[in-house]
């Protein structure tokens, strides 16, 4: 992986959230009590963090682009639309990572919108981890305890070399199997934030993160 590698954010956006009953990308965040006006969403947020420790970023919609594309446009990011979301998530990772080959840079975090975004020293930490690596570790992938045992989560930081091997693979693949198929090449960094493995995929889940995130309706930021 090159010491200078140009940093693209790819966030995957793309889906239905059947489940939620909702867009996920357009969740208030943080978030605030009930009546209370929204500060932020997922989307935003995680444009916004991302931006600080990337070049630029891109965001993969699907048949919610229309929602989601002017609040990309506000945050400063790009859109790219997945024409076949129903593929499912990987799909959504080849059109965001052939983006970023095309947009010349070597290297991009990858983060699905269906998660609160995680502290900035996170996305700090992955990055200097990244780009201080030995030239044979093709990704950063950030790990938490629960429970005592080791949970890997997001974002990850990619190189070229994992990119291609996603990019090699069928639309239909999953990610955590071409990751593991490459494990040897992954540096797994052990870190305390407990968003890296959160995720939001019901109203429930994010009644859960609101009764331990909430802020005060006065907040400002």
């Amino acid at each position: 992986m090159p010491q200078t590698a140009g940093i693209c954010g790819v966030i995957l956006a793309a889906g239905e959230s059947a489940r939620m009953g909702r867009d996920k990308a357009l969740l208030p965040w943080p978030p605030v009590a009930e009546g209370a006006p929204a500060v932020n969403t997922f989307l935003g947020a995680m444009i916004d963090l991302l931006q600080q420790h990337a070049d630029l970023v891109i965001v993969v919609a699907g048949r919610n682009i229309a929602e989601l594309e002017p609040v990309a446009d506000a945050h400063g990011a790009f859109t790219v639309v997945n024409p076949a979301p129903e593929r499912g998530q990987f799909s959504s990772i080849q059109v965001g990572l052939r983006e970023v080959l095309n947009r010349g840079r070597d290297a991009a975090f990858l983060v699905p919108v269906d998660r609160p975004p995680v502290l900035p020293a996170t996305v700090h930490d992955l990055r200097t981890a990244f780009l201080a690596a030995d030239s044979d570790v093709w990704a950063v992938v950030p790990e938490v305890l629960q429970d005592g045992a080791p949970v890997h989560g997001h974002p990850i930081l990619i190189g070229r070399e994992l990119m291609e091997q996603f990019l090699r693979a069928p639309a239909t693949a999953v990610a955590r199997e071409v990751e593991h198929r490459h494990h040897n090449h992954i540096r797994y960094l052990r870190l305390g934030d407990a968003r890296i493995a959160a995720n939001i995929d019901t109203p429930e889940d994010y009644l859960r993160l609101m009764r331990t995130e909430i802020i005060p309706a006065n907040t400002t930021f």
